[in-house]
């Protein structure tokens, strides 16, 4: 998580909303990285988590991240939580709650819905206060 709070922090150079996220394999080393980039691309899919799994693909060669876990600053959204299941991910981790529009719990709990067929085990609330707290004050900041 502590490598995911330094690319979130990293969007505070491009005003984008900083979330940041990390791919972990089996043996729990880095595999990518991956941070908001919604307004320095103009690309609305620009997700950490997008970005994230996409460089793990390419790293891997393989789109599927069986063996993988993601870590992101921010519960998923609805577009996260499904890409993460798309590439198999069976572990998401992340540290602050998304009230509005989170997707492993909160609102939604799309990356455990028995209804698809892959499901994710979810971990929350790792490094929830230092993952909210950067929220926080971007968003206080821009008010």
């Amino acid at each position: 998580m502590d490598l995911a709070l330094v690319e979130a922090r990293a969007c505070l150079d491009t005003g984008d909303v900083p979330v940041g996220a990390v791919v972990l394999d089996a043996a729990g080393e880095v595999v990518a990285v991956g941070r908001n980039e919604r307004e320095a691309r103009q690309d609305p899919t620009a997700h950490a988590e997008v970005l994230a799994l996409r460089a793990a693909a390419e790293a891997t060669g393989d789109w599927h991240l069986a063996e993988h876990t993601l870590v992101v600053t921010l519960e998923p959204c609805p577009m996260c939580a499904g890409a993460a299941l798309a590439a198999r991910v069976p572990r998401i981790v992340f540290g602050a709650w998304e009230p509005k529009a989170g997707a492993s719990g909160s609102v939604y709990d799309i990356a455990r819905d028995r209804r698809l067929p892959h499901r994710a085990e979810v971990v929350a609330g790792v490094r929830e206060q230092a993952c909210a707290d950067l929220l926080d004050t971007f968003f206080r900041e821009r008010r």
